[in-house]
């Protein structure tokens, strides 16, 4: 396995988030500080020549808080100021009889009352992990603290599932972010996924070209 152990930011706590209205509110908070409207242009990871709108609600983090695979770390610095968060998420991916070419890139599969490792009769499965709602405060950007969260989030995947792989989705005009999760081991994969125009919950389009892209890294 990759070593994940690194020193943290000074000062900086990190703690899994619990499921609370009052802390689904700061997350939600959090997030659109980071990536919506002109306060989001104090810090680097800013979405908002791309996107208006919201990026989240309550009601998505709740259900993200209560989710039987995942967990949503938190960073806060002093306590009870949250400057970052991380959601990571087990993830299955099966393969027909171990064959590469089979993979499904990132598809969660319930295993409600089956056996870990097996999605069905004769397919193999091979555990990794999803990264995502990864906001850091814009004015705490730039200090390690993103990188912190992200090595906290490898290292629970790896610990909790056994997970050899981690993979997020970026939208593809991100460029200085692709950068950076690159320089953290992640290269994209050939698998991309449109952007929900429909859906607003996910934000409001300002040009029509969004798509994501997919990245991954192994992780053992």
């Amino acid at each position: 396995m990759r070593s994940v152990s690194r020193p943290q930011p000074a000062n900086v706590a990190f703690r899994p988030a619990t499921d609370s209205a009052a802390e689904a509110a700061a997350i939600v908070a959090l997030v659109e500080s980071a990536y919506r409207g002109e306060s989001s242009r104090a810090g680097w990871t800013t979405e908002a020549d791309l996107l208006g709108g919201h990026r989240t609600d309550v009601e998505e983090v709740r259900a993200t808080l209560t989710g039987p695979h995942g967990r949503v770390l938190l960073a806060e610095d002093p306590p009870d100021l949250l400057v970052g968060c991380c959601h990571v998420e087990r993830r299955i991916e099966p393969s027909a009889h171990g064959e590469a070419g089979m993979v499904r890139t990132g598809e969660l599969v319930a295993q409600a009352g089956g056996v870990e490792g097996l999605t069905g009769a004769g397919i193999t499965a091979a555990v990794g992990a999803y990264f995502g709602m990864f906001a850091v405060s814009p004015t705490r950007q730039g200090a390690g603290l993103g990188g912190a969260l992200l090595r906290l989030a490898e290292r629970h995947a790896v610990t909790a599932w056994s997970a050899a792989w981690m993979e997020m989705q970026v939208i593809a005009q991100r460029t200085e972010l692709i950068d950076w999760y690159r320089r953290k081991g992640y290269l994209p994969t050939t698998a991309t996924r449109p952007f929900p125009y429909a859906d607003e919950r996910f934000g409001r389009p300002l040009r029509p070209d969004l798509y994501f892209v997919v990245l991954r890294k192994p992780l053992v």
